[in-house]
């Protein structure tokens, strides 16, 4: 899911009020184009070439911010098919909630987009699209869901376990990744589970949402009888991802024989 989010539609539709609630709910990073103009783009009138310009830089802008895996949010007209190729690819919030704007030439300028993601409709309040846009970036896990479980020590969490969960993940839906209660048994367990956990959340960030991090006793055996209802498979990785060393990685970062 795309962290570039776009909220766009005609002037007085109620742009800014939404990205600002929306900001808040996501902790994103807003840019509204009018304050953008004013401190940045000040070169710029409102011909369409420096309509699609405008649209670029405020692209450029978001990409800056997402490319360290935080939400950007940009909201402006945006008016065209132009505009917004030259804005990039987006999360697109269309907020089409007035007919007309104040200003006549952007009126008739105005192309309804053909595509989007969220279309934000005169009924409700913006607090409700608000929420309504982040939970369908940040879906919540849904524990009723079919589930794909992973159990492990993750000491630490490298990228070998970050390939079989998402593979986990492209055939299931959704993962519980179970830790086992190993911290501190040996020399190879230097990690409490709230490293752990916390290594997991960050590598699989963009997955929000789609999988859940538990704490379980030091689970050395697995037993089950007939019918139980689900399966027990291995996943088989390309061979240099599961040559992936646990050891070598806590070696990289410094806790080897700690």
């Amino acid at each position: 899911m795309t962290r570039k989010i776009l909220v766009m539609g005609l002037p007085g539709a109620g742009k800014t009020t939404l990205a600002r609630l929306l900001a808040l709910r996501l902790n994103a990073v807003h840019f509204n184009a009018d304050a953008v103009r004013a401190e940045i783009n000040k070169d710029l009138g409102f011909s369409l070439a420096d309509r699609i310009e405008h649209a670029r830089r405020m692209g450029w802008l978001c990409d800056q911010v997402t490319s360290t895996a935080a939400y950007a949010i940009a909201d402006f007209i945006c008016p065209t098919v132009q505009t917004r190729a030259a804005f990039g690819e987006a999360f697109v919030v269309w907020v089409d909630r007035i007919e007309r704007g104040r200003f006549e030439d952007t009126n008739m300028l105005f192309q309804p987009p053909e595509r989007w993601d969220v279309r934000v409709t005169a009924t409700g309040t913006a607090e409700h699209w608000a929420e309504k846009i982040a939970n369908a970036l940040q879906p919540v896990f849904d524990p009723k869901k079919p589930t794909a479980l992973f159990l492990g020590r993750y000491q630490p969490f490298h990228d070998g376990h970050k390939a079989l969960v998402e593979e986990g993940l492209r055939r299931v839906g959704q993962v519980c990744i179970a830790v086992r209660s190993t911290a501190g048994t040996d020399e190879k367990n230097p990690y409490e589970f709230e490293y752990v956990k916390a290594r997991i959340e960050a590598a699989l960030d963009v997955h929000a949402g789609k999988f859940i991090v538990v704490q379980v006793p030091n689970i050395t055996q697995i037993f089950y009888g007939r019918d139980v209802g689900y399966g027990v498979e291995r996943i088989e990785l390309p061979q240099a991802i599961e040559a992936i060393s646990a050891t070598k990685v806590r070696a990289l970062i410094g806790t080897e024989g700690a």
